[in-house]
């Protein structure tokens, strides 16, 4: 089974090259029963077994994330419009393009945190919470709900692990990774949107507008 592979460095000389996306290390090719895992290196950073950090991070341009339900759905099934407040939350985290997400108050959150502010003078936070209500406003026969995109933006660079004794032949190991995670709204001029989305019934769910305690009745619903 093909496995994702870190880049490898020969003993402790450093060969950056400089392209398009971050720092990527020029290197001979080694055997690839010699090289770690990126799951590996990244483990190390994280346990500290590894001297970690989080070199020449280049900061994206923001964009907004894909819109997603955040909170419970609104079922009509009266023969006249229905409005109700609802309450929502939603915590937008962060991910690694060489797998897994971004711990909060882990050691992977501390070092980038550490280069990003550094380098940049930026606070960069690994996970965003927000909480509020809505009104929603649904037809008869519809579904209704509160749905919210975050501003998202992605942190290239790259990974430097350094060991004190060689680890699978050397001292350093190089893994490109690019991180995507939330921006604070209005970076960039992008701003998080927050709307009410509304759908007609599917045949399953007409059914409980005519059986039971929910016939005829404007009710909630996790979904």
């Amino acid at each position: 089974m093909t496995r994702n592979r870190a880049l490898r460095y020969g003993g402790r000389t450093l060969v950056l090259a400089a392209t398009a996306f971050g720092m990527i290390a020029t290197a001979v090719p080694a055997v690839a029963e010699d090289q770690p895992t990126t799951e590996q290196i990244m483990a190390d950073c994280a346990s500290g077994e590894g001297k970690c950090s989080f070199n020449s991070p280049e900061i994206g341009q923001a964009y907004l994330g894909a819109p997603r339900q955040v909170s419970e759905l609104l079922y009509n099934c009266t023969s006249s419009p229905a409005a109700q407040t609802m309450s929502w939350a939603d915590t937008v985290g962060s991910s690694q393009s060489v797998g897994g997400s971004v711990t909060v108050g882990g050691g992977i959150e501390g070092i980038i945190t550490a280069s990003v502010t550094a380098t940049f003078d930026y606070t960069w936070q690994s996970s965003h919470t927000e909480t509020s209500s809505f009104t929603v406003n649904v037809q008869p026969g519809e579904v209704g709900w509160v749905s919210r995109a975050q501003v998202m933006q992605r942190i290239s660079g790259t990974w430097q692990t350094h060991y004190d004794d060689p680890k699978w032949g050397h001292y350093y190991w190089f893994v490109p990774d690019v991180i995507t995670g939330p921006a604070p709204n209005g970076t960039d001029g992008k701003h998080n949107a927050v709307v009410v989305k509304s759908r007609k019934m599917t045949a399953d769910e007409k059914k409980l507008c005519s059986d039971g305690s929910t016939r005829g009745e404007v009710f909630t619903r996790s979904g």
